[in-house]
């Protein structure tokens, strides 16, 4: 093996490493997620080397200054005032989601009017209209970190997948029975999950279209599905009160996790994939330990639903955003409940950490966002101007970009 060169990643922290192997080029990550203002660099150097061959005395130095780098950013404190930067009056009929590119230059909004449209953020310019689809475009999704290509899912039951270069629509994948409510790309972009309410989660071929698996055991409607980040496993949630762990390989049913009392609404793997939280209509968030399937712990701070639940970029703290129009933020490592967000006036279905994690962003029903300290509770900013309720939001890859989805049929680019 021969290192080629280091690249660094930001959020979370953690250094790759380009090497070269029998001819071809790999790529493996050093992840430093306890990384802290006040870590000892030398340690943190002395223990990469002791573990990692590829790291000879004579790169100690650069590895040091890389960590340096990583330790400054995470030391970064976020004292941003966002401003209405764009307001895009997206479709004729109220959005349904929307998401970036992983650099944020451009994103997509889905709506009822059938479409999804591409945006460039920085002039607010639509770039294409991604049209045929035979129903309302429910679920949309980037395949980041590449950015080429889009998913749409629409409850015509069929998935899109277009050129986001061009626009072109390269497949039509046909096969579900009802309304496709989540889509997502694998992390290598070479698959495609697909979540119905006919109960079942596809996986179809990015290349030729070819329909791969039916993962079929879910006795509700699934409406949230996720990949670790190898790839290697998948995620289904379900109106059935359960949730799915598959082996992405052979298409089997690794765990079914049970013990929520109504349907889900949401689950998570964390960045290391050793844990998933889910969220629940019965009130409550659990996480579960993904190597056995078994629940390690019931965090019961809501008084309603639980509408989402999302993890940090290093997997320490869990997000819940509830119908009781309050959020929180837990510990992962000690299940103990670290602040409560309270100041809006309807439910908040959206909740979600910058990349930082040094923020937190909630979507409600009271028609505006807003920004929280995860420290302290304190709302920092409020984003007000829609005129009704704000169902999607999301931070660019930098964190200094967001962009708001409501039912007023306008998405708004804040910076």
């Amino acid at each position: 093996m021969k290192l080629k060169r280091f690249l660094l990643r930001y959020y979370p922290p953690g250094i790759i490493l380009e090497y070269e192997q029998g001819g071809s080029i790999k790529t493996k990550s050093i992840d430093l997620l306890d990384l802290s203002p006040t870590t000892d660099i030398d340690q943190v150097v002395e223990e990469i080397a002791d573990k990692e061959p590829l790291i000879t005395p004579s790169k100690a130095e650069q590895v040091k200054k890389l960590v340096a780098r990583l330790q400054e950013k995470v030391g970064q404190k976020d004292n941003h005032h966002y401003y209405l930067f764009k307001v895009l009056r997206a479709h004729i009929l109220p959005l349904t989601n929307v998401a970036f590119n992983k650099s944020g230059s451009s994103f997509i909004t889905g709506s009822y009017d059938r479409t999804c449209k591409v945006w460039d953020t920085s002039s607010g310019e639509e770039i294409h209209t991604l049209d045929g689809h035979r129903n309302v475009v429910y679920a949309i999704s980037f395949n980041n970190p590449y950015g080429d290509k889009i998913v749409t899912g629409s409850f015509d039951k069929t998935c899109r997948i277009w050129s986001s270069e061009n626009g072109k629509c390269y497949h039509v994948y046909k096969g579900h029975t009802a309304e496709i409510v989540c889509v997502s790309f694998n992390p290598q972009s070479t698959l495609i999950a697909t979540g119905s309410m006919d109960t079942t989660c596809r996986l179809w071929d990015v290349e030729t279209g070819a329909d791969i698996a039916n993962l079929s055991g879910h006795t509700g409607e699934i409406i949230s599905l996720s990949f670790n980040s190898t790839g290697s496993e998948l995620i289904t949630a379900s109106f059935d009160h359960t949730v799915s762990l598959w082996d992405v390989r052979s298409n089997k049913r690794i765990h079914t996790l049970v013990g929520h009392k109504a349907e889900i609404s949401s689950a998570q793997f964390n960045w290391d994939c050793s844990l998933i939280a889910t969220g629940s209509m019965d009130g409550t968030c659990k996480i579960w330990d993904r190597s056995s399937g078994r629940c390690t712990a019931t965090l019961k701070g809501h008084t309603d639903e639980i509408l989402d639940v999302g993890f940090d970029c290093t997997g320490q703290r869990i997000l819940m955003a509830s119908a009781d129009n309050t959020g929180s933020c837990y510990s992962a490592l000690t299940n103990q409940q670290l602040c409560k967000f309270s100041g809006h006036e309807g439910e908040i279905s959206k909740i979600t950490f910058n990349p930082q994690g040094n923020l937190v962003m909630t979507a409600s029903a009271d028609k505006t966002a807003r920004l929280w300290d995860p420290e302290t509770g304190e709302c920092k900013q409020v984003l007000e101007g829609h005129t009704d309720e704000i169902f999607s939001c999301a931070f660019n890859y930098e964190g200094n970009t967001i962009i708001t989805g409501s039912k007023d049929n306008t998405c708004r680019v804040w910076r």
